[in-house]
């Protein structure tokens, strides 16, 4: 790998791209964990750029032959890219092409374009299969993030997931700590208060603390108490070393449905740089974006329509593609220092059983992170790599067989199929959105019914007769059952239940949130839920206010269930609040008390409807 120099002076790294009029990106390497620092590259993956030699025999490497893979082809049925509309929504199923990877295409020799069994399922480089490695990287650097603003722009790695590109991040920023070590050397993280359960999941047994920022309606705060500058400049040391790591969904925040505006994410940025905190930022739902939401929000509810958003992008160089240029940009377009780490993954675009994603950063943070997943995980699946790689990346044009010369049997004989073409970038593009289209419509049915149930509507009769004038009349009450935004992007509704206006609240407190997810998993509603509390990032957020929070999922069930599920949800917390026995609600906390592993099995009932999204959400 070629040298890259820092701005400080150092040299570490890729080489720079000839766009001089930007500055190099800073160098991390204070904030490499000791592991990382003591890294260095495969010896023996340092063979395989030879391997490609022509004619070159090759007897040093420990590599099976292919000849004894047991596979002679992989095929499938796969959706062309317009099988969802990107106006509608609607399906198109019919469309497909029949995908096959054959053995050994001895044919092609550009080792960029060669798909096939013998290459995807040999041993390979650590930063992924070259075809789609080479599809990736041009994605990111032409049309995801085509102005970076630091010379030679970013690179890429393929990872096994986002969890898995996490887990990567963490190797090459944290030195563990252990109980028995000083507390001025812990680590810490920043995130919002609320935060996805794989992250404290993956950083606390390495002696990670989480580091909540205070959040309002539109993400993490950056001024006031509790605020990203409030933390940074007041921080205690007898807590332990001043955060150096921030995590964070932007778009579509899992799992509020913040989408944080550019305005809010220059700001962050600026404190990061102040500060010196290398930023995380976990973006698998960046293109489900709905910018409806708030148009539809307001009618929904008879209020004033909100002004037109501004336009989103932050960069001078268009993607190529409106739809792109149409959404909230991440921090990537605004990292002048390369200070930021994405993780993108193929499970919400695909599937997420694929384990397939890819980690954007400048060269140097590559070079690391490719030494790690040397080390660790080597690339991902090379059946999951190659049948991707068929998907998005069209074979190379080849001369239309009406410019050759025909032959004289050609009028009786059969045509020639067609072969199949790989989406590209501009078939991928259409294919997020539609999928960004046909989770929207998911979305705003959802919402509708949830603010139909919003509230509890009582009637009290009351006389005001007298003896010449008997009149009798009702009072109506309305009573706020739970309060909620409709999510600007991701996939979940972050549901305020009221439980202070609950009858029997002064008994019971935050256990009727338990309570109530127990009884909407009863016979009688058959809906799952996720409470609040698995998602908040500190014990005392969780005691203080997580209990009173619901996540709804509108993209794991089937299309016909998604107003059915709202129905139930909105149903079960209406009848919930006519609960007026104290016994009910001790039976239902007691079932859980019996049986933990209700909790668990509970989401696999006949006729239960899945609002929880577990899992990789």
């Amino acid at each position: 790998m070629a040298s890259l120099a820092y701005r400080d002076g150092s040299r570490q790294g890729a080489g720079a791209s000839s766009d001089d009029d930007k500055p190099l990106p800073l160098d991390f390497t204070h904030h490499y964990s000791e592991i990382t620092k003591r890294r260095n590259a495969s010896t023996i993956k340092a063979l395989y750029r030879f391997f490609q030699i022509p004619g070159i025999l090759n007897i040093a490497g420990g590599l099976p032959n292919a000849q004894f893979f047991p596979y002679d082809t992989l095929e499938a049925q796969a959706a062309k890219p317009e099988r969802w509309s990107p106006s509608s929504g609607s399906s198109n199923p019919s469309g497909a092409n029949h995908i096959t990877i054959p053995h050994d295409d001895s044919s092609q020799k550009d080792i960029l374009q060669k798909i096939d069994l013998a290459t995807a399922l040999q041993y390979g480089m650590a930063q992924g299969y070259p075809p789609l490695l080479n599809w990736i990287r041009q994605f990111t650097r032409e049309h995801l993030h085509p102005d970076v603003p630091y010379k030679g722009g970013p690179e890429v790695v393929l990872t096994c997931g986002s969890t898995d590109g996490f887990a990567k991040a963490l190797n090459l920023l944290v030195t563990p700590w252990r109980d028995t070590d000083p507390i001025e050397e812990r680590p810490g993280m920043l995130c919002e208060n609320y935060v996805y359960t794989n992250i404290p999941n993956q950083a606390t047994p390495l002696g990670v603390q989480m580091v909540p920022v205070k959040s309002d309606e539109d993400g993490m705060a950056v001024s006031g108490p509790g605020g990203l500058e409030d933390v940074l400049a007041n921080w205690d040391t007898t807590k332990g070393k001043r955060p150096h790591i921030m995590y964070t969904v932007t778009l579509g925040h899992n799992p509020t449905g913040i989408l944080l505006s550019v305005e809010r994410k220059r700001a962050i940025y600026e404190v990061c740089s102040k500060y010196d905190v290398i930023i995380i930022e976990d973006e698998p739902y960046w293109y489900l974006q709905f910018p409806d939401a708030a148009k539809e929000e307001a009618q929904s509810r008879g209020l004033p329509l909100p002004p037109s958003p501004p336009n989103a992008t932050t960069q001078e160089k268009s993607s190529g593609f409106p739809f792109l240029d149409s959404l909230v940009p991440s921090f990537t377009p605004l990292d002048r220092d390369g200070r930021v780490i994405r993780l993108d993954t193929f499970s919400k675009t695909v599937a997420p059983g694929c384990r397939l994603g890819w980690i954007t950063a400048q060269p140097a943070l590559i070079e690391r992170l490719e030494r790690i997943t040397e080390a660790t995980t080597q690339q991902p699946s090379g059946f999951v790599q190659a049948l991707i790689s068929k998907l998005l990346i069209s074979p190379p044009s080849s001369p239309s067989p009406s410019s050759s010369t025909p032959s004289p049997f050609s009028l009786f004989s059969r045509p020639t199929p067609t072969p199949p073409v790989g989406w590209d970038a501009s078939g991928f593009v259409t294919w997020l959105s539609g999928l960004r289209t046909s989770y929207q419509s998911r979305m705003t049915k959802m919402c509708h019914i949830l603010d139909s149930h919003s509230h509890l509507v009582t009637t009290h009769a009351t006389s005001t007769s007298t003896s010449t004038s008997p009149d009798t009349w009702s009072l109506i009450a309305k009573t706020p059952l739970y309060t909620f935004s409709w999510p600007r992007a991701g996939m979940f509704i972050w549901v305020r239940i009221h439980f202070h206006h609950h009858p029997l609240f002064p008994l019971f407190k935050s256990d009727l949130s338990t309570a109530l997810m127990i009884w909407l998993t009863g016979p009688k509603y058959k809906v799952l839920v996720t409470t609040g509390a698995i998602f908040a990032a500190d014990d005392t957020i969780r005691k203080k206010e997580a209990w009173e929070y619901f996540r709804l999922c509108f993209a794991a069930e089937e299309d016909r269930n998604v107003e059915l599920a709202a129905e139930r949800f909105g149903e079960g917390v209406r009848g919930f609040w006519e609960v007026r026995s104290p016994e009910t609600v001790r039976k239902l906390l007691e079932e859980v008390k019996k049986n933990d592993e209700r909790m668990i099995m509970m989401g696999q009932g006949e006729g239960m409807v899945n609002l929880a999204g577990f899992m990789g959400c």
